[in-house]
């Protein structure tokens, strides 16, 4: 009877347990031509299903003008995605005593400061991963967007200056500079650089033989991706791809927040250790059980954006931060997914963990319709779902995103007074600081107003009235997002500050000029 009971049983269970499918038979096909259709230079995907790869290829070519093909082994840089590896990083050091989640921020990092007293004393290191600081969005980013001289401790030291919008724990804003700090803390325990400890104790521990944590190592790589963007048309996003320059990244201080390059390889051996919860294939963790459950644990409720009809499929009924994860649901099951961007490349990892299926998909270009419309029909694919025509809808949906920031743009330089500006060219030329980015100078010349971030290499180009006391950036690098610069003068006609704002209306949040509260100072040079 006993065995019988346990023969039953394992009927029961094996009833129970999802059978796995393969990946799309035509997958190869599908995604070579939607790659050719949409424009993008390559694509690479990862995908593991009940702890084995079933996939890791690619498609197309790691750089345009050139032949080198995309493959298995082909890094790309997979942006804020590589989120969930330092809080892999830091679950490593939790295992091993040294720190715990709950712990406050200062207890490792004494010097740290929030700009509020109490929220320095208060926050934790489970507060650096979960968005709920009380920053703005994308706040601080200018200090490692797209590039900076700033080393990552100067970093943690300005997130003293950076005022809150809302009150500690109180809402749910996605931030980046809390990871730079959580990458210092990482070196303040250890000893080590983030890259060193990362490296070492996640990345070959978790066997992602390819991948790399620091710009020296990923420029020799002989086999890597180079990033890939449209800028010629009226904003970002329209026209032929161009190759950017790889100097154009996320600065090493945040890279804790974004900047890791793997290959399809690598995110398949990522993917099998958090879908087995830490285990590693060949025997031992990377992390504890316990810690797994702590990283895909909800903390922060997100707030849902509405989709249009014709993508409310994909909207989720309930999505939450957890530690480097957002956690979400997807016509009835749970979803662990994260996305990542640096400019000129796009990642997107997503695991279904009762179907004990993970993927990722990484691009270098920034063709963010294709990636979207890849993810819901692989989704849909291992959930049984019938074809939806996802690649196209999010397609449109970009498409049309797009065309509404143009309008935007036409509508705005219809519309600029024709007045201004109140003073001659010397008189808005100085030195402007801002207590968290630092300075950046208005010079005038015999071609008129020129603007140099300082704390930011190769971002300086010229300045071109607007209107009143307002001017557009016109960067001598195409790849930086132009800007508004507005000075306020006082009743004798002297700049009193200077504000700025993203000319268009899509800019990516870490082009956080609006964060900005310049002030004269001398400047001693």
């Amino acid at each position: 009877m006993k065995v019988l009971r346990l023969l039953a049983l394992s009927l029961l269970l094996s009833a129970a347990t999802p059978a796995f499918a393969d990946p799309p038979a035509d997958i190869g096909e599908s995604v070579e031509a939607l790659r050719q259709k949409v424009g993008a230079p390559g694509v690479s995907i990862a995908i593991v299903e009940g702890g084995k790869t079933t996939l890791a290829r690619g498609w197309g070519v790691r750089k345009l003008g050139e032949s080198a093909p995309v493959d298995g082994e082909t890094i790309f840089q997979t942006g804020s995605t590589g989120k969930a590896m330092t809080a892999a990083a830091l679950a490593v050091l939790v295992d091993e005593g040294r720190i715990a989640w709950d712990d406050p921020v200062i207890k490792h990092m004494p010097w740290f400061r929030m700009y509020d007293p109490w929220v320095t004393r208060e926050i934790t290191i489970r507060d650096l991963l979960v968005h709920r600081s009380g920053l703005g969005l994308g706040q601080g980013d200018l200090m490692f967007v797209p590039r900076t001289h700033l080393t990552r401790k100067q970093t943690a030291e300005r997130v003293a200056f950076l005022k809150p919008r809302t009150s500690f724990r109180s809402a749910y804003a996605y931030d980046n500079i809390l990871y730079a700090v959580a990458g210092q803390l990482i070196e303040e325990v250890t000893g080590q650089r983030w890259e060193d400890f990362i490296r070492e104790r996640v990345l070959r521990a978790g066997g992602m033989k390819n991948a790399t944590s620091d710009s020296e190592d990923r420029f020799a790589v002989a086999n890597r991706s180079w990033p890939h963007a449209r800028l010629s048309g009226v904003l970002r996003g329209i026209g032929p791809q161009q190759v950017l320059d790889e100097r154009d990244e996320l600065g090493r201080n945040g890279a804790p927040a974004g900047g890791l390059a793997l290959s399809a390889e690598d995110m398949a051996a990522w993917l099998k250790i958090q879908l087995a919860h830490g285990a590693l294939p060949g025997g031992g963790r990377l992390f504890s059980e316990k810690q797994a459950a702590e990283m895909w644990t909800p903390v922060t409720p997100m707030p849902i954006t509405p989709l249009p009809d014709a993508l409310k499929p994909a909207q989720p009924t309930q999505q939450a931060y957890a530690l480097g994860w957002q956690v979400q649901d997807y016509r009835g099951h749970r979803i662990i997914q994260h996305s990542g961007g640096v400019f000129g490349s796009i990642t997107r990892v997503v695991m279904i963990p009762d179907r004990n299926v993970g993927f990722a998909i990484m691009m270098n270009s920034e063709d963010s319709g294709m990636i979207l419309g890849l993810t819901y029909d692989l989704l849909d694919h291992y959930l049984d779902q019938p074809d939806y025509g996802w690649t196209t809808k999010w397609e449109d949906w970009y498409q049309a995103r797009l065309a509404g920031g143009v309008e935007y743009l036409k509508q705005a330089k219809a519309s600029p007074a024709k007045s201004g500006p109140s003073l001659p060219p010397a008189g808005y030329a100085g030195r402007y600081r801002d207590p968290w980015y630092g300075d950046v100078v208005i010079g005038s010349g015999a071609k008129g107003l020129t603007i140099d971030f300082t704390s930011t290499p190769r971002m300086a180009g010229r300045l071109k009235h607007w209107q009143y006391d307002s001017f557009v950036t016109e960067f001598d690098d195409p790849a930086i997002e132009p800007a508004y610069v507005t000075f306020a003068l006082d009743a004798e006609g002297k700049v009193t500050g200077v504000t700025m704002k993203a000319v268009s209306q899509i800019a990516d949040f870490s082009w956080d000029y609006h964060d900005l509260d310049l002030k004269p100072v001398e400047d001693k040079k």
